[in-house]
């Protein structure tokens, strides 16, 4: 269909399409917001005068409330983890608030043991087949100039991470001729030097916490775990947004808006107790 003949009307039939085949609303929200991004840029060329796309109505998606893993919880996942192949990888989540494709797409060089600070500048992510190549897995730059940051990690972290490069090293003395780093100096690796698979990585972290008795978090829930357990620590909001990476401070409220209430009233009451007052004299 020529641009210039694509109407609101079009796009929502399209959608509704869409929705008919199966996928999820989620989905097709994604869809919708590449096709206006895509559309804005011809707005912008000149080449159309409206975004039909923009016009046309979102699909519904029903609001996922968000998991809530309490201080023992995140103590008991550390426990459980420890001593496996996935120790260093949850620990860096969970310390560090990144997203899976962040912490695959780590490398040795973005970590700095002495200052005991990470850089995310770089994401794993699956690359859809071409005509000359199949799927495969990728460093990608990071999304965002948010994304991009430095995070802090506790001292903890950094005997971890020791232990995980030595067992590494030991990893590739094993395999030997067989050892292949397609992407060099990647921190989690498989066996063999290859790039961890964001799914199979899922898989077997469920299988651990099915092991322990522990519910079936996903595995993006270490990520939230982190900024609700800060944030339930004092930690600032804006210090949060930037742990996070995240573009601004409303979507950092708007993600974990059912943790602020008790963190107000939490408040309210440091500050009655640091300003000193009882109450009104008998």
């Amino acid at each position: 269909m020529r641009l210039d003949k694509l109407g609101p009307q079009e796009v929502q039939r399209f959608l509704t399409r869409k929705l008919g085949t199966g996928l999820s609303p989620r989905s097709v929200h994604h869809i919708r917001a590449v096709l206006r991004q895509a559309l804005q840029r011809a707005v912008k060329w000149g080449l159309i005068s409206r975004n039909a796309a923009a016009l046309a109505d979102p699909p519904h998606v029903p609001h996922r409330p968000l998991v809530q893993i309490s201080v023992d919880d995140a103590r008991r996942i550390l426990e459980v983890t420890s001593g496996t192949r996935l120790e260093a990888l949850v620990a860096v989540t969970l310390f560090g608030g990144l997203r899976q494709g962040e912490v695959l797409g780590l490398r040795w060089s973005d970590i700095d043991p002495d200052a005991r600070t990470l850089t995310v500048a770089l994401a794993l992510q699956r690359l859809p087949a071409t005509e000359t190549e199949p799927s495969r897995l990728a460093l990608v730059q990071a999304k965002t100039s948010r994304s991009r940051r430095s995070v802090s990690f506790p001292a903890v972290l950094a005997d971890i991470l020791r232990s995980h490069r030595a067992r590494q090293a030991e990893d590739k003395l094993r395999a030997g001729q067989l050892w292949k780093e397609r992407i060099r100096g990647l921190v989690f690796t498989t066996v063999t030097g290859g790039p961890l698979s964001g799914p199979e990585v899922t898989k077997a972290y469920q299988r651990l916490l099915a092991q322990a008795r522990l519910p079936r978090w996903r595995y993006h829930d270490l990520r939230h775990a982190c900024a609700t357990l800060l944030l339930a620590s004092g930690v600032d909001i804006a210090v949060v947004r930037d742990i996070l990476g995240h573009s601004t401070i409303a979507l950092t409220a708007n993600t974990y808006a059912a943790v602020l209430p008790s963190l107000q009233r939490e408040a309210a009451e440091r500050l009655a107790t640091f300003i000193g007052f009882a109450g009104p004299r008998a």
